[in-house]
């Protein structure tokens, strides 16, 4: 994506894409209006061909299913997939995600959202675990029926996200109307991938969601080794292999979320070579050594969402911008401080992480409780 830069008349020009994230360690649930006016403020970072938000704990009553949120082109490919998911899953509710029509927000697909829970018999005789299980579902839909994304699929969260300006999303899909102890955001500024429904960020799997401002040079790579473990990349953008980078370093290699961040901005061989602790040495050669393929190169910074807690990471140079705020349980990432501002002027703490450093918040024993989780 570009880089902000200043014009000879002192104006900035936009330097696209804004991230910002809100999360409640207490698991107290906010409405989806303040993630909104957060990534509002940073308008011009987008130029309305994509924009989305991630919502952790929205459905409480139904937090035990899976919710697939899915784009349809067609009532053809609509038909196939419900025929697909009444062979894999019991559907327990199904329905159009509700909209409120807005006149910058057009040329939407049919939008689905069901609450499934696999089923027993089938799930037995698969000898997956539940999660391989959808996943393996999810990207069946993705991959084989024309017309269809299964775009969310997690338990007790939900992606909403369009082609337009993020506060314009954000009203589409009524999100005053939803309560999380979580919430991203994403303004897309796509420079060498379409714009399209299926393309706007959060990209999700799972309970995983990946808001991302920057650029994957390493994209290829990067993609060739998860398609090797049945991943798909089908939508047509770059962010899309973060996310399964992730569910593959951390649901199937069983790595914590700091070791995944060594993998995927993994310090230099010489900054290496220069850690004096030997055990944090040995690890991080082998981390670099072992998954060499997943290394993301190029500008970023994202913000990972997840059952329970947030990400923020950036590239090993520091090469977009990231800000991280806190006020008693609640944490703050945007890509710009005004983002934050938005939301509370009041701050404990307000700091740039360092490239290649993440942040990582989670639930407190308190806000699981709160959550039921």
């Amino acid at each position: 994506m570009p880089l902000l830069l200043e014009g000879e008349n002192g104006n900035h020009i936009p330097s696209g894409c804004a991230i910002s994230g809100v999360f409640d360690s207490a698991g107290k649930r906010m409405d989806g209006s303040g993630i909104i006016r957060s990534i509002a403020t940073m308008h011009d970072r987008s130029n309305g061909l994509g924009g989305g938000f991630a919502g952790y704990g929205i459905y409480p009553e139904y937090k035990q299913f899976y919710a697939l949120h899915v784009f349809y082109s067609s009532l053809d490919s609509k038909h196939e997939t419900e025929l697909f998911l009444e062979t894999k899953f019991d559907i327990v509710n199904l329905s159009k995600i509700p909209v409120r029509k807005h006149p910058r927000i057009t040329d939407e697909p049919l939008i689905w959202r069901y609450f499934v829970s696999p089923l027993q018999t089938k799930l037995a005789s698969s000898q997956l675990d539940e999660l391989e299980y959808t996943g393996r579902a999810v990207n069946h839909v993705n991959s084989t029926i024309s017309g269809a994304f299964i775009f969310s699929s997690g338990k007790n969260m939900g992606v909403f996200k369009a082609v337009g300006y993020p506060e314009d999303v954000g009203e589409f899909y009524r999100l005053d109307e939803y309560a999380g102890y979580a919430w991203t955001a994403h303004g897309r500024y796509p420079t060498n991938t379409p714009g399209w429904w299926g393309g706007a960020h959060p990209f999700s799997f799972l309970d995983w969601t990946v808001v991302h401002n920057g650029e994957i040079s390493s994209y290829d790579a990067n993609r060739r080794f998860v398609e090797m473990f049945g991943y798909k990349c089908t939508l047509q953008t770059d962010t899309e292999v973060i996310t399964y980078i992730i569910d593959y370093l951390v649901r199937k290699q069983k790595l914590s979320l700091f070791e995944t961040a060594k993998v995927i901005a993994a310090p230099f061989w010489e900054n290496i070579e220069k850690i004096k602790d030997e055990k944090e040495k040995r690890e991080a050669e082998f981390l670099r050594r072992q998954f060499a393929e997943l290394l993301i190169t190029g500008p970023f910074s994202i913000i990972l969402g997840f059952s329970g807690g947030l990400m923020a990471l950036n590239d090993r140079l520091k090469l977009r911008s990231m800000v991280a705020a806190q006020k008693g349980t609640l944490t703050y990432f945007a890509s710009e401080e005004c983002a934050i501002r938005a939301l509370s002027d009041d701050l404990d703490r307000i700091w740039a992480p360092r490239g290649g450093e993440p942040v990582v918040v989670k639930l407190s024993e308190e806000g699981k409780k709160n959550v039921g989780c």
